[in-house]
């Protein structure tokens, strides 16, 4: 059988590690995993749940991000956290439980400002940068953001994975995320975390 090797990255976020298989794990979207009731719905990341330590479970593309609770030490957590990535995609193990929905990744609409038609342009624009501008950048970090909505002047992100915790995610979408919106697109005044 041939070894496989899974490489880590540390995020800007220093309770999340970045764990790249060398193979895709999301053919398309990602998928935020942050309590075990969620992880139900994929073997994977129950598996990680249950070592105790972890608190949320990001699915990028290529990579799985891990975050581990208050204190954990990641020396000891790393490679149990490996032990089972390894056994997943050695075993070429399915992602997700068959029968579930858990492969449909379906934004929550709750509460959020509706975009108006009339920003209908404004909002094509927004949604154009934030997926060839914002979100490779943030995926090189080991998590993603989701267009929410955009009202009056106000544009509504969702920081998921590493970048949903992370001390620095706050400042990246004030300076980074805000200023380019605010560059490319006039009509934005602000970037708030959805």
């Amino acid at each position: 059988m041939a070894s496989m090797l899974i490489e880590t990255e540390t995020t800007p976020n220093p309770s999340t590690i970045k764990f790249l298989p060398g193979q895709a794990v999301m053919t398309s979207g990602t998928r935020d995993f942050a309590d075990p009731e969620e992880a139900e719905a994929s073997p994977l990341a129950e598996a990680l749940f249950n070592l105790g330590d972890v608190t949320g479970v990001f699915f990028g593309s290529s990579f799985i991000s891990v975050t581990a609770g208050p204190g954990v030490n990641w020396a000891d957590l790393k490679p149990d956290v490996l032990a089972i990535l390894l056994d997943h995609f050695s075993a070429n193990m399915p992602l997700f439980k068959a029968g579930t929905a858990g492969d449909i990744a379906v934004p929550a609409e709750e509460d959020l400002p509706l975009d108006d038609p009339a920003d209908e342009e404004i909002v094509v624009q927004i949604k154009e940068l934030i997926e060839t501008r914002v979100r490779p950048a943030v995926a090189n970090d080991g998590g993603d953001i989701v267009y929410r909505g955009f009202q009056k002047g106000i544009v509504f992100l969702q920081m998921q994975g590493a970048c949903a915790g992370c001390p620095s995610s706050s400042a990246t979408l004030k300076n980074g995320i805000e200023q380019l919106l605010k560059h490319y697109v006039p009509e934005v005044t602000e970037v708030r975390a959805a």
